[in-house]
């Protein structure tokens, strides 16, 4: 790679390419990079373009891995960078058949593994075996090899963009491991997103011990999207204690840019809402609405064939859909207040949860650990913010009931990542 074609690293003095979203030389690979310091530690791994329209974070890491050769920063544990849907990277599409990012179930992974287990295609429509299911089988046995049996802390930052603008922000799941390493980002952080969505990879992970962090940068194709990656991977390394000695002037950089694109904005919030859509919805949403953008309830926002689609509540526009392909068409968002997230933190450190089956209409779901079951004509009585106090987040129908789930391993990590394949169904 010669001189000019270097990518440049926030801070320092190389130069940037002529066109940044360019292939890196070599083309899309599935290990973008590995650095591993002499002491041992924790680990970071990274994955960038599991939407094949979302190149930003390839090209971020990229620049993180070129600083740490080059500087010799004193570094402990490993940094691993991953590409997700290489398909859909090289055709520059969202995805080819389906959105890998709804993939990522015990039973959904289970039946993508089946050609490395079996020999045989996983079953799907059309040809029998879409794109998606050959790049989930693949990320997940590499996945397994980096995490299995691993000991020391792992954590996980999903990098994203959008087909809208807006300042960069981090979802997480709410557990407190996920708040922990959150925390140092000086970006605005979303709750319970991951919760609204089934299939997601950082819920997947979550559940098996894994620290993750989503991370969204901004608008596709707008070159600071992987200035904004680069500085979240580098602050994602000082939070997950990769730095044993001074912290690297990049990564104070990284947040002073990250800080000036906050603009103000709360530092946390959470999913009110979520528009879903199906594919001959005829979904439009009205221009001009970018993430984080006021809304009052009754605003119009969209259209589809059925009529005008309004704001339910007032909040904050999210992830509003001005692509092809898509599952969501916006979510909502509220702020939340200092005082519930300490009051949330007590209580869970307590292990209050515990007496959650205690209370009318509410008991254990007999077959899913972690898993209540609730009903609502009884519990109607009590809001629902006392399950969100207690991480239970995320609520779907069973019959007449609802059942309400919390991650595992809120508190404290697993003395070891199983990261073994789900059996076939």
């Amino acid at each position: 790679m010669s001189e000019n074609e270097r990518p440049h690293t926030h801070g320092g003095a190389a130069s940037p390419p002529q066109d940044p979203f360019a292939p890196p030389e070599g083309g899309w690979q599935r290990i973008i990079g590995r650095h591993r310091g002499e002491r041992p530690g924790p680990k970071l791994v990274c994955i960038a373009g599991i939407h094949g329209n979302e190149p930003a974070g390839v090209h971020a890491l990229l620049r993180v891995f070129l600083a740490l050769e080059e500087r010799g920063i004193p570094f402990r544990g490993e940094l691993v960078g991953l590409t997700g849907n290489l398909g859909a990277l090289a055709e520059g599409l969202r995805y080819r058949e389906r959105d890998m990012n709804r993939m990522w179930t015990r039973a959904l992974v289970a039946r993508a593994m089946q050609p490395l287990q079996t020999g045989k295609a996983a079953p799907g429509p059309g040809s029998g075996h879409d794109a998606e299911w050959a790049e989930v089988a693949e990320l997940h046995r590499v996945l397994e090899q980096e995490l299995d049996g691993q000991t020391e802390e792992v954590f996980l930052l999903d990098l994203h963009t959008s087909s809208a603008d807006g300042v960069p922000f981090a979802c997480i799941g709410d557990t407190l491991r996920n708040r922990r390493f959150a925390r140092p980002f000086p970006v605005p952080v979303l709750l319970g997103l991951e919760e609204e969505l089934n299939g997601a990879l950082l819920e997947y992970l979550n559940d098996l011990g894994v620290v993750t962090m989503g991370f969204e940068a901004g608008q596709h194709g707008a070159s600071h999207s992987i200035d904004r990656h680069e500085a979240g991977v580098w602050i994602g390394l000082a939070a997950a204690g990769c730095f044993p000695g001074p912290i690297p002037e990049q990564v104070e950089a990284s947040r002073r840019l990250l800080s000036d694109a906050r603009a103000g904005l709360p530092k946390v919030l959470e999913i009110l809402y979520r528009h879903a859509l199906r594919p001959r919805d005829g979904f439009k949403m009205h221009p001009g609405y970018e993430n984080f953008t006021p809304v009052s309830e009754g605003e119009i926002l969209a259209e589809d064939k059925a009529g005008l689609i309004r704001a339910r509540r007032s909040g904050r526009v999210m992830l509003p859909l001005y692509q092809g392909k898509g599952d969501d068409g916006f979510f909502l968002a509220r702020r939340v207040h200092r005082f519930w997230l300490k009051l949330s933190g007590l209580l869970r450190k307590m292990r209050l949860e515990k007496l959650l089956p205690w209370l009318p209409g509410v008991r254990r779901h007999p077959d899913k650990p972690g898993h209540l079951l609730v009903n609502t004509r009884v519990a109607r009585f009590y809001p629902v913010q006392i399950f969100h106090l207690l991480g239970y987040r995320k609520r779907r129908p069973e019959g007449d009931l609802q059942v309400v789930s919390r991650r595992q391993h809120d508190l404290v990590r697993p003395a070891r990542l199983e990261m073994r394949p789900p059996e076939s169904p």
